[in-house]
């Protein structure tokens, strides 16, 4: 046949593509009952590293699986691997489940921003370092961090830094009436103290650039050589981890160092989420008006958690310290 005597063709000759929707397509994807489990403990550029079963000598790099979608995977994630998991160089595992959270660490840029980040996931601590000088402590920072550790569902430790160069009082003051974990420690001296409070858990660091931070880490693993910077003349420091990432600490545990940030959005979180940390608070709550902000007259005239101090059931001091929290997540406190 001559090319484009298209009169002689018969039915063996035409090819039909099939349409679209011809082939039927299954809505069932595999179980992975294979699977492998691990940690993730590093992120960069669409790629993790996980940490087979939590062993830190165990690593694999792994990129998430088309069937993932766009779910969030984040330091601290415990997720389900398949492909190769050898650890080998040039080997790639593939992501194809996230097991549920047993708690997140969430911020957003500032109270406006309705994007809210995960910036750790599954730690048991929030260690929230702040220094007693150069630069000074900044109560509003440090109560925005109790804020996410509580709504979280993190138990919220306080660190605070160079106390060869201030004494801690004042700021100890300031948190006595939140029952609230403090760690003291001396640039002069190892954290030991801080050391065994971390020891076998998944603690995460958060703190303003130049507390000391990454000073910490590299001490409490020297392994992590973590860059640190100098404090400027004006009391800021300069950024020196610019990603979170878990590191395996000596004694058994983990501890996250996250990026040293200047604010800390809590557009996420409800005056509810903050008062549900407080035992007998949380109760009283729930007999308060629609809406209530909880943060007592003139704002909320008619908020019930006043009638826990009378009844003895609480101290006026950690119902104010409860509402200074308050305020601090209504942008209504000083930074």
């Amino acid at each position: 046949m001559t090319r484009g005597d298209w009169r002689r063709l018969d039915e063996s000759d035409v090819r039909v593509r099939p349409g679209k929707g011809s082939r039927p397509r299954s809505k069932k994807r595999p179980d992975h009952a294979d699977a492998e489990s691990g940690m993730v403990v590093g992120v960069d550029r669409g790629r993790w590293t996980i940490a087979l079963d939590g062993d830190p000598d165990s690593k694999v790099t792994a990129m998430r699986a088309r069937e993932m979608g766009r779910t969030s995977v984040v330091i601290g994630d415990e997720v389900d691997l398949v492909g190769d998991t050898s650890g080998q160089p040039d080997t790639l595992a593939r992501i194809v489940r996230r097991q549920p959270r047993s708690s997140v660490l969430r911020r957003t840029a500032d109270d406006t921003d309705p994007y809210e980040r995960v910036v750790v996931a599954n730690a048991e601590q929030l260690v929230i370092v702040s220094a007693l000088a150069d630069p000074p402590p900044r109560t509003g920072f440090i109560d925005r961090c109790l804020v996410a550790a509580y709504a979280g569902g993190l138990t919220p430790v306080l660190c605070l830094t160079k106390s060869d160069l201030a004494p801690p009082d004042e700021i100890l003051g300031v948190y006595a009436e939140l029952d609230l974990p403090v760690v003291v420690t001396r640039s002069d001296r190892e954290p030991n103290t801080l050391a065994e409070r971390l020891d076998g858990r998944v603690s995460a660091l958060i703190g303003h650039s130049g507390v000391g931070k990454s000073t910490l880490v590299n001490k409490l693993v020297p392994a992590a050589e973590r860059a640190t910077g100098v404090v400027s003349g004006v009391g800021k420091g300069r950024h020196t981890s610019t990603s979170a990432v878990a590191f395996p600490l000596p004694a058994g545990g983990w501890v996250v160092d996250t990026p040293g940030i200047r604010s800390f959005g809590l557009a996420h979180i409800t005056p509810d989420d903050i008062v549900a940390a407080f035992p007998g608070m949380a109760e009283a709550a729930e007999e308060c008006p629609s809406g209530c902000g909880h943060l007592g007259p003139p704002e909320d005239p008619d908020c019930m958690l006043d009638t826990v101090v009378a009844e003895g059931l609480a101290t006026e001091g950690r119902l104010r310290s409860l509402r200074r929290l308050l305020a601090s997540r209504a942008g209504l406190a000083e930074e």
